[in-house]
């Protein structure tokens, strides 16, 4: 799987034609093996960071359009130009990027002066409605104007390709870059997504569109190879965001300990030193990232990368056909490349964190670094588990030892530990057993509406709308995940849960939902899903009393509708159902929706289709009546 998911990869960027990754697999191997010039560390080091800070001066207005787009999300791409000009025109330490300091002094300098500019544009202020951040600090300024940014503006999800004939003359009268109209585009509709990332696939866009202007059906040649780049955009930008909010909803540790897991995963091999230094780099370069700085975000991923690439040997030689790549394409590959083969590791370091009876000595001495470490053991031995899971049992253990190392006899106690570690993570597996196990005795609809009547329970404060869409993405996650081996299987529902949870925890943060959703969000990362798992009715919630005629909808403009919306029809008087009387039975609804899908179909077919709504259609208020008052 771990291949087949590297492969698509290279192959995605291949596909598309962006030639500086059209590196393969077997010549990867093969040149892994090659010294190809021995040169020491140190010169290899500084041609690194000489290259980074030529890209970073070639690509400067690029980047700075990318941060600008992302803060002024309804500028036109002329007013980000415009803006960006004045920006550089202004800010001296970005006129010259000489000297190895002045990239990162460029970066800080950009975007100070940047609110300063929005500040002092009354229009720009009232325009983007950020009146309430020109009033503080600087700091919290910024944190002002990073709340204003929205990922789900009134923008189509995948927004449409201007006609062929456009791009192409635009292309070729080069009457503007194509990489920067595309990189403005995704900025502003995914203010979160990291620049460098961004960069790369305004890229591959300019490539491919340079590409397909030379065929014949230009149509079919921009949908096939731009389609990946916007499926890539979607899922990474998710990624992205999701990162930013636990570096902003918990404390720096999770932070850490989640970028811990993920590398240690990656990179197995890799000692213990270096795997925490790369930790505490990495957070940090998502804490700027994430702060909206797209210049010292695109340089500080440059710096990480070359670090990476100077240490193949210690850290994973599966690196070496990414390190061969130019910037911006490197970086991207880097990211997203295969975990290394887990080596054959004695089970001794990791039993000494439950059978050492010096572990509370060390636990009180050096506590965050003891627990980094029992996190680095346990993560390389089990890569077969999501980062929720490890997360979990890493909770477990941090807690075992603040309840035993203030006991007479804390061994006996902390001895215990393995035991309790593979119980979580059997009771996790147990939950996505049982999730995908209802996925395929109910069929993906039926599972849909089932997640509906669920979550419409938890949740009944959401608009049917929201549940509706919400629930979707869980069982389009399921309809996803289910059907692979058990080991993948494990880790793509947890993977997937983390995410989709991820965003009810964002809309609960922009608008509280109730008590029992904020503390599944807020108590604890780690344990997020159980505890969504297993809420149940929200008995402080009082729904708005409506009739019948006002939950159900039998109006003619139902036969026209396409089977999709028929669907979604379908769900959403489920969802109106339940919020009514969260209480009656589970036949009880399906009873009314299975009434409601037979008169619809009946009534369509009929000569008089709304006649036949109507009269037919009482019979299914009159059960819909006995529901709403049980």
């Amino acid at each position: 799987m771990k291949a087949i998911k590297l492969l698509s990869f290279l192959v995605f960027f291949s596909y598309i034609k962006c030639q500086t990754l059209q590196t393969s697999l077997l010549h990867a191997v093969l040149e892994a093996g090659k010294s190809k010039v021995k040169m020491s560390a140190n010169v290899v080091s500084v041609m690194q960071n000489i290259k980074s800070q030529n890209y970073l001066k070639e690509n400067l207005r690029d980047i700075t359009s990318i941060m600008v787009a992302q803060f002024l999300q309804k500028s036109t791409y002329e007013e980000v130009q415009t803006i960006v000009t004045e920006l550089l025109d202004t800010v001296e330490q970005c006129k010259s990027l000489k000297s190895p300091e002045s990239p990162l002094e460029c970066a800080h300098q950009l975007m100070t002066t940047f609110l300063e500019y929005i500040c002092s544009n009354q229009g720009m202020v009232e325009k983007h409605m950020f009146t309430d951040c020109c009033t503080t600090n600087n700091t919290e300024r910024l944190e002002c104007f990073l709340s204003y940014k929205k990922d789900d503006m009134d923008y189509r999800e995948i927004f449409q390709i201007p006609k062929p004939e456009q791009i192409c003359e635009m292309d070729k009268e080069n009457q503007m870059s194509m990489k920067a109209w595309y990189g403005y585009e995704i900025s502003r509709r995914h203010p979160f997504l990291y620049g460098p990332t961004i960069l790369t696939m305004s890229a591959c866009y300019e490539t491919a569109v340079q590409t397909c202007c030379q065929e014949e059906n230009k149509t079919e040649c921009l949908q096939i190879k731009l389609d990946p780049i916007r499926k890539y955009i979607k899922e990474i930008s998710l990624r992205h965001h999701h990162l930013c909010d636990i570096g902003i909803k918990f404390n720096h540790n999770v932070a850490k300990a989640v970028e811990l897991v993920l590398l240690t995963k990656k990179q197995p091999k890799a000692n213990f030193s270096e795997i925490a230094k790369l930790t505490t780099d990495i957070k940090n370069l998502h804490k700027i990232c994430c702060e909206g700085n797209a210049v010292a975000c695109t340089l500080g991923r440059s710096q990480l990368m070359n670090y990476t690439c100077s240490k193949q040997v210690t850290l994973s030689s599966k690196t070496t056909q990414c390190c061969e790549q130019p910037e911006p394409f490197r970086g991207e590959c880097i990211i997203n490349l295969e975990n290394d083969d887990k080596p054959n590791l004695s089970p001794l370091p990791l039993r000494r964190f439950t059978e050492d009876q010096s572990v509370c000595k060390q636990f009180t001495g050096k506590q965050d670094s003891f627990l980094e470490e029992f996190l680095y053991e346990y993560s390389r031995r089990h890569s077969e588990l999501a980062v929720p899971v490890i997360l979990r049992v890493d909770t477990i253990y941090r807690n075992l030892l603040g309840k035993c190392c203030t006991l007479e006899n804390p061994w006996e106690c902390y001895s215990r530990g393995n035991e309790m570690f593979q119980r979580v993570v059997r009771e996790s597996r147990d939950r996505v057993k049982n999730h995908c196990g209802l996925h395929e005795k109910l069929g993906a609809s039926n599972f849909h509406d089932r997640l509906i009547v669920l979550y419409t329970k938890k949740a009944p404060q959401l608009s049917v709308q929201e549940l509706v869409v919400f629930t979707k993405k869980m069982a389009d996650a399921a309809t996803k995940c289910c059907p692979l081996r058990e080991e993948q299987q494990f880790i793509c529902v947890e993977d997937s849960a983390k995410l989709i949870l991820g965003a009810l925890c964002r809309r609960h943060e922009a608008e509280p939902i109730n008590a029992g959703v904020g503390h599944c969000c807020d108590h604890s990362y780690a344990f997020r899903k159980p505890c969504f798992d297993d809420l149940q009715v929200d008995g402080a919630y009082l729904s708005p009393s409506l009739s019948c005629d006002q939950v159900i909808n039998l109006k003619e403009d139902l036969c026209k509708a396409q089977e999709e919306e028929l669907q979604i029809a379908k769900q959403k008087l489920l969802s109106s159902l339940v919020k009514q009387n969260p209480y009656a039975t589970e036949m009880q609804f399906q009873s009314i929706i299975v009434d409601f899908l037979h008169l619809i179909g009946m009534c369509c077919h009929a000569e008089k289709s709304e006649k036949c709504l109507q009269e037919e259609g009482s019979k299914l208020m009159k059960k819909c009546q006995s529901l709403l008052e049980d």
